[in-house]
C-alpha cells in the first residue's frame, strides 16, 4: 500500500500522524476473543475440538440477537421495508467487503424468490409494481468486488455517495447501510447521501454505539443524527480477531434477512388472497423464534457426525494445498454463498486471489468456484439474479471525487467485461488441475443434487483433477454420482421464503471449513489472522496491532516494521508476493514474544501442523519462525 515514490519511513510516519481515524483497536470486533485465544494450538492437538471451539462463538449469537429482534428499531426496519415495497419504492442494501457481499446475497435471495414462484410473481405483477427489481445492492467497488477485493474503496466517503447516486436512490426509498465495525467510511458516505435524497435510512453495525460515539468522529456523527435509525448488533470479539466476515456478518444476515422475509410475507398477504398463497406453499402459522432456530442449527453443526465430517474434509483440503495441489468447488444454487467465502480467503489469509481468464502471470488461486451446468455469462446471471453491475469510472471520475492519485492515474477496470473474465461457469480451465494432484469438490445444498450433478460429470472431473469428493450440507444427501469421498454435514433446515436458514447454514459451514483449514496451514496464530493483507487503512491498522501483539513491539515501531516489509516486497514478482504475507514476514524478522505455552507449541502453527514438502514451502506453507 506504500507509494513507489514515498520512502517507507515517511509512509509509516504519514499513516501514524494522519490516519488516527483508522486506529480501531478500541473496537470489540477488532479484539481477541478469550474463548479462542489458543485456537491454533487446539487445532494442532485435536482438530475436532478445534472446530467445536470455533463454533462455540457462533453459539453466543442468539443470546445477543434476542434483544435486537424485540427492539423498536428492528420493528421499525421491518415496517419500513414493507411500506416501501407495498408502495412501489425501492430497498437498498449497502456494504463494503464482507457486508457488500452480504448486500448482494440479500438482493439475490429476493430475486430468486420471484423466479422460483412464477405463480405468485404473475399474480402480484397485475398491480403494475415491479417487485422483483425492488431490492438493490450497492457494494464498494461494484460487483467486481464480490469476487476480488478492490483496494482502498472503503476509505472514501465520496465513493459511497457517488455509487448511491448512480444507483438512483430517491425519496421514499429505504436504505440499509451495513458495516460490521460501524465506522466504514464508504458506507457512512452512502448513508448520508441517501438521507439527503429523502430516503429512510437504517445504520446496522456490530460494535457498541457508546464506544463508536466516544472514539470515532465519523461514527459519532451518524449516532447523533436522529433521522437515521441505528441497529446495534454488538457481537463482541470475533472467533478470529478482526475477522468480521464471521460472527458479525452472520448476525447481520440473521437480523436483516429475517426483517426482509417478514416484509415479503406481509407484502404477499397484502396483495394476494390467503387461500391462493397457501396453495403455493406459504405458511401463516406461528413460526419459532429466529434465535431458537439459529441455536438449533449451530447445535446440529457441533454434533459428532457433522464435526467429524468437517474435520475429515479439512484434512483432505489442507493436504492438497500442502502438496501444491488446487481445489475447485462445483456448486449450483448456493454458488454465491460459497463464492463469498472463497473470495474472502485471499485478503484474510494472503492466498492468491481469483485469476482472470486472460491473466497468464499471476498464480492460480488455491481454491475457486464453478457452476457445472452453465457457461460463465449464464452463471453470473443466475448467481446474481440479474446482469452484473460493474463500475466504469475513469481517471476524471476519480479526480472529481478527490480520489487518491494512483486511482486517477491508473483507474482499475471494474466493468462487466472484466467481471466475466472470471470463469465461474462450466468452461474448461486447465489451470485448475495439474498432474492428477488437484481436487474437484462438489458442494450440495438444498436440492442441488437433483439436476446439477451426475455420474458422468463426476467421472469427467476424476479424469482431469485426479480426485473427487462431495460435501453434502443438509438433512439428506441427493447425489447420483460416484465420488472418491463423501462428507455429509447433516443439519435439518426449516423452510423459509428467502431460504435464509439455508444461507446461514452454508455460511457457517464454509466459514468453519476455510478458517480451520487455514489454521491447520499455519495462517492463524492463537486466534489472530497472521497472514492478513494490508490493502486498506483499516487492514494496515489491524496488521500493525497483530504484529505488536505477537512480537511485543510498541504500535508505532510495529507500524514502521510493517511498512519496511511492504517496501522490501515491492521488488518481487506478483507470483512471489502472492505466497508471502507482509505480516508474517514482519513477525518472522522480529521474532515472537513469549506465550503461555512451550516452544514446540509456538513453532507448530507456523509449520502448517503436518509434515510439509518442498512444494508446500514454495507456497509459503511450512515457513518456520525463528524464536528469539
Amino acid at each position: 500500500m506504500t507509494s513507489k515514490n514515498i520512502p517507507f519511513q515517511q509512509a509509516a510516519s504519514d499513516f501514524l500522524e494522519k490516519e488516527g481515524a483508522f486506529r480501531l483497536g478500541v473496537l470489540p470486533t477488532e479484539q481477541s476473543h478469550p474463548g479462542t485465544a489458543r485456537l491454533s494450538w487446539i487445532v494442532q492437538e485435536d482438530l475436532v475440538r478445534g472446530i467445536r471451539t470455533l463454533l462455540d462463538i457462533d453459539s453466543l449469537i442468539p443470546a445477543k440477537a434476542c434483544g435486537v429482534f424485540r427492539s423498536r428499531e428492528y420493528r421499525h426496519l421491518a415496517d419500513c421495508l414493507f411500506e416501501a415495497l407495498s408502495h412501489g419504492r425501492r430497498v437498498f442494501f449497502v456494504g463494503c467487503g464482507a457486508t457488500g457481499r452480504l448486500s448482494i446475497l440479500l438482493e439475490a435471495a429476493w430475486r430468486d424468490f420471484w423466479m422460483s414462484h412464477p405463480q405468485i410473481h404473475s399474480q402480484m405483477a397485475k398491480d403494475g409494481k415491479d417487485y422483483e427489481n425492488a431490492v438493490c445492492s450497492v457494494m464498494a467497488g461494484g460487483d467486481y468486488a464480490l469476487i476480488r477485493s478492490v483496494e482502498g474503496y472503503e476509505d472514501y466517503r465520496a465513493f459511497g455517495e457517488c455509487q448511491m447516486e448512480e444507483a438512483g436512490v430517491a425519496a421514499g426509498d429505504v436504505v440499509v447501510a451495513i458495516t460490521e465495525g460501524g465506522e466504514t467510511t464508504f458506507v457512512i458516505g452512502a448513508a448520508w447521501k441517501a438521507l439527503s435524497c429523502g430516503a429512510e435510512v437504517f445504520f446496522v453495525f456490530n460494535n457498541p454505539a457508546d464506544i463508536l460515539r466516544q472514539h470515532i468522529k465519523r461514527s459519532r456523527e451518524v449516532m447523533e443524527e436522529p433521522r437515521i435509525t441505528k441497529l446495534d448488533l454488538s457481537t463482541g470479539p470475533m472467533a478470529i480477531a478482526g475477522s468480521t466476515r464471521m460472527q458479525a456478518v452472520t448476525t447481520e444476515l440473521l437480523v436483516v434477512g429475517m426483517a426482509l422475509e417478514e416484509a415479503l410475507l406481509r407484502l404477499a398477504a397484502y396483495v394476494l388472497p390467503e387461500d391462493f398463497l397457501r396453495k403455493t406453499g406459504f405458511s401463516f402459522d406461528d413460526s419459532p423464534e429466529p434465535t431458537d432456530v439459529f441455536k438449533n442449527l449451530v447445535d446440529q453443526l457441533k454434533a459428532e457426525p457433522s464435526v467429524n465430517a468437517l474435520a475429515a474434509l479439512v484434512r483432505m483440503e489442507a493436504g492438497f494445498y500442502q502438496n501444491n495441489g488446487l481445489v475447485t468447488y462445483f456448486a449450483d444454487s448456493y454458488q454465491l454463498d460459497i463464492l463469498t467465502d472463497t473470495t474472502e480467503r485471499a485478503p484474510t489469509f494472503s492466498t492468491p486471489p481469483f485469476r482472470k481468464s486472460d491473466d497468464r502471470d499471476s498464480p492460480p488461486s488455491w481454491v475457486f468456484v464453478k457452476n457445472p451446468r452453465l457457461d460463465t455469462p449464464q452463471a453470473w446471471r443466475t448467481l446474481l439474479g440479474r446482469e452484473p453491475r460493474g463500475l466504469t469510472w475513469d481517471g476524471a471520475a476519480f479526480a472529481r471525487l478527490n480520489g487518491p492519485a494512483h486511482l486517477q492515474a491508473a483507474p482499475p477496470k471494474l466493468d462487466n467485461g472484466e467481471i466475466r473474465k472470471f470463469l465461474i461457469g462450466r468452461e474448461e480451465d486447465p489451470s485448475r488441475y495439474r498432474d492428477g494432484n488437484s481436487l474437484a469438490l462438489w458442494i450440495l445444498a438444498g436440492d442441488d443434487g437433483k439436476n446439477a450433478f451426475s455420474k458422468a460429470a463426476m467421472e469427467a472431473c476424476r479424469g482431469k483433477f485426479g480426485n473427487t469428493a462431495v460435501l453434502a450440507i443438509g438433512e439428506k444427501t441427493v447425489f447420483r454420482g460416484d465420488a472418491d469421498a463423501l462428507f455429509h454435514v447433516s443439519v435439518r433446515v426449516p423452510a423459509s421464503p428467502l431460504n435464509i436458514w439455508n444461507h446461514l447454514l452454508v455460511k457457517l459451514v464454509m466459514n468453519t471449513l476455510s478458517t480451520i483449514t487455514m489454521t491447520v496451514l499455519g495462517r492463524v496464530v492463537g486466534n489472530w489472522m497472521a497472514c492478513v493483507e494490508c490493502t486498506n487503512k483499516k487492514l494496515i491498522d489491524r496488521s500493525t496491532r497483530l504484529i505488536s501483539s505477537l512480537t511485543g513491539l510498541e504500535y508505532d515501531d510495529s507500524c514502521h516494521a510493517l511498512f519496511s516489509t511492504l517496501d522490501s516486497l515491492r521488488c518481487l514478482s506478483p507470483h512471489e508476493r502472492s505466497v508471502i504475507s507482509p505480516v508474517m514476514a514482519t513477525i518472522q524478522r522480529i521474532g515472537l514474544k513469549a506465550f503461555p505455552c512451550n516452544e514446540k507449541e509456538m513453532q507448530t502453527p507456523f509449520e502448517g501442523g503436518t509434515k510439509t514438502n518442498g512444494n508446500a514451502s514454495k507456497r509459503g506453507i511450512g515457513k518456520t519462525v525463528r524464536l528469539t
